[in-house]
């Protein structure tokens, strides 16, 4: 049984007439999580690096330009001010430059320098390896399904989308 299945099993001695079936797939979604973000932060710690600003670097190179801070902040959830702060380190650091928008001067264009675009080219591929990797014990139509149903469950509650 896993850490999980324990969890539940103590929970069902005291309360043992509640459904604790959400347990079954947050408590493991959760779980999850947790465990691939301590993996992927070992990685990070090596860049210098928090999640939260490879999420930055990951969001302008998938975007393949520039973006502004208010569309990084609602892709990442969280507040301006987080947001801001994440970009001057970044800026910091020489992974990303932020310049006046030449579509609207009171605009601000963020966008990868060159180190920053090798590292998310270096590191993107990494981390995809160690995802499959966590992946293995699923056939490729049991990844596809659990991709699917784990959408469904997030679409009414993704405020991106």
């Amino acid at each position: 049984m896993d850490v999980v299945g324990r969890i539940r099993d103590q929970w069902r001695e005291r309360y043992p007439d509640l459904d604790l079936s959400p347990i079954e797939v947050i408590g493991r979604v959760r779980r999850l999580a947790a465990l691939t973000n301590q993996r992927h932060d070992e990685v990070l710690d090596d860049l210098r690096l928090s999640r939260m600003e490879l999420e930055v670097l990951s969001a302008l190179r998938r975007a393949g330009g520039d973006l502004r801070p208010s569309r990084l902040t609602k892709e990442m959830l969280s507040s301006g001010a987080a947001t801001t702060k994440r970009l001057a380190r970044l800026e910091e650091e020489g992974l990303i430059t932020r310049s006046t928008s030449a579509r609207d001067r009171r605009e601000v264009d963020v966008r990868l320098t060159d180190r920053g675009r090798e590292i998310m080219d270096r590191v993107f591929p990494a981390q995809l390896e160690r995802e499959r990797a966590l992946l293995e014990p699923l056939s490729e139509a049991e990844r596809a399904q659990l991709g699917e149903l784990l959408a469904k469950v997030l679409e009414p509650v993704d405020v991106v989308g």
